[in-house]
């Protein structure tokens, strides 16, 4: 189990006590507007003739002509199209990519679990009574299932990355401020949210990327050319406590697959890493509160997502101040941890995925064991960027766990030639 402070565990099960209250009860019946696997809001077929890159987008984002529902029955019912394309679009629409469709995610994308009861949960590709993570679930089911070659989602505190360990698949979590998020509903923008491609692979995430950065492909030809194998990668090895043993050792075995210069990373900086990701969920928990704060009570938003709100309302109060004035001291932390290593590596979630719930009454615990499983927002609330490739895990409820490199800030490109190579070594 981690270790935690008195305070983390009062507030913890402050946390499970209000979600389990407000989602106790079972939810009003709500209809399951989406068939098939439930991976798209809208979907739009693409030219059976065509070869061309198809692209799926969290519906949390804004697409000209289209209503941007976030997950929510209140949003679907009452907005009007959107009346112009986020700008983390351009490219894709200057280079006339098709657009399969919106995808779709938790409710106000404020949920890690990826269940959504209005328009259904997406089904994991992997093993159907699994959760498929969230927030953007449907991206990580589109893509896994063959349905979208890339994916743009969101990031806050591991909104890609969760999803992509789910269903296995690769997930981005870009820097922080490198995307821009104008047209993005927000969760917590002024510190956590960011933009970042999914893929089934290395290969179709780096061309997600080159849709969302200018010049991307350039730096990822670079970064191929400065270290084309692994032997001159230095990866720091992070280790945490509650880490279930079959997973690190399958982190350890793509590792050392890989070819790559291992470091072990201490434990102070596991401790450091702990605290990092309480003020992360405590920013991102009160993100959620100051974006969304007028749903507390409304009609037409779920009774586990108001939860959350009023949940963010305490954390708010009580440790967001707190929290951020300690972000540049962890800040500097990995920017010291990076003058002696390339990238950091551990698992993206410390245990497999949980099953969906049979009854909503587990519903509220379901997203508190998520938070303590995800190792994901420590580097939302640094702000680096980090990656989620798959690898083998044997003689478990799932065959692949996910590997999180973490880089420096802008190390982009040396993150998805760091996965190539991991990528390759695994299907050997």
């Amino acid at each position: 189990m981690r270790r935690s402070s008195p305070a983390g565990s009062k507030w913890l099960a402050i946390a499970l006590a209000s979600l389990v209250l407000c989602t106790g009860c079972a939810f009003a019946p709500r209809p399951n507007k989406l068939s098939g696997n439930r991976a798209f809001i809208d979907y739009w077929p693409p030219d059976p003739n065509s070869k061309g890159l198809r692209l799926a987008v969290k519906d949390n984002i804004d697409m000209k002509g289209v209503v941007t529902t976030a997950g929510s029955e209140i949003f679907s019912v009452t907005h009007k199209p959107a009346k112009k394309d986020a700008p983390c679009l351009a490219i894709a629409r200057q280079r006339n990519v098709q657009i399969v469709g919106k995808t779709n995610l938790t409710e106000f994308a404020i949920s890690p679990s990826g269940m959504n009861e209005y328009f259904g949960t997406a089904v994991n590709p992997l093993k159907r009574n699994l959760i498929p993570g969230g927030s953007s679930s449907g991206n990580a089911v589109a893509v896994a299932s063959g349905e979208a070659d890339v994916a743009f989602g969101t990031d806050t505190a591991g909104s890609c990355r969760v999803p992509a360990a789910c269903c296995g698949v690769v997930g981005l979590k870009t820097t922080y401020g490198l995307i821009p998020i104008e047209g993005v509903y927000p969760v917590e923008p002024a510190h956590l949210d960011t933009v970042g491609p999914m893929g089934k692979d290395i290969a179709h995430t780096v061309q997600g990327m080159e849709l969302l950065q200018n010049g991307f492909g350039a730096k990822y030809a670079a970064a191929k050319a400065a270290k084309p194998t692994a032997r001159s990668i230095r990866v720091g090895r992070l280790k945490l406590k509650g880490t279930d043993q079959k997973i690190d050792e399958a982190i350890d075995d793509a590792l050392a697959k890989t070819g790559f210069q291992v470091v072990e990373l201490g434990e102070s900086l596991s401790d450091k890493f702990e605290q990092a990701e309480k003020d992360g969920n405590t920013v991102a928990s009160s993100g959620a509160w100051i974006s969304d704060e007028r749903f507390q009570f409304a009609l037409g938003v779920t009774a586990r997502t108001q939860s959350v709100i009023r949940f963010g309302q305490v954390t708010y109060t009580t440790g967001y101040r707190s929290a951020l004035a300690r972000r540049g001291a962890w800040q500097r932390t990995l920017s010291k941890v990076f003058e002696t290593v390339d990238l950091i590596a551990l698992p993206t979630l410390q245990k497999t995925p949980p099953g969906i719930p049979l009854l909503n009454l587990r519903m509220g615990i379901l997203e508190a064991e998520m938070l303590q499983l995800q190792n994901t927002v420590a580097v939302n609330f640094a702000g680096n960027p980090a990656l989620a490739v798959p690898v083998p895990l044997h003689r478990a409820k799932a065959p692949v766990t996910s590997l999180q490199l973490i880089g420096p800030r802008l190390a982009e490109a040396d993150l998805l030639n760091a996965g190539r190579l991991v990528e390759n070594a695994v299907k050997r």
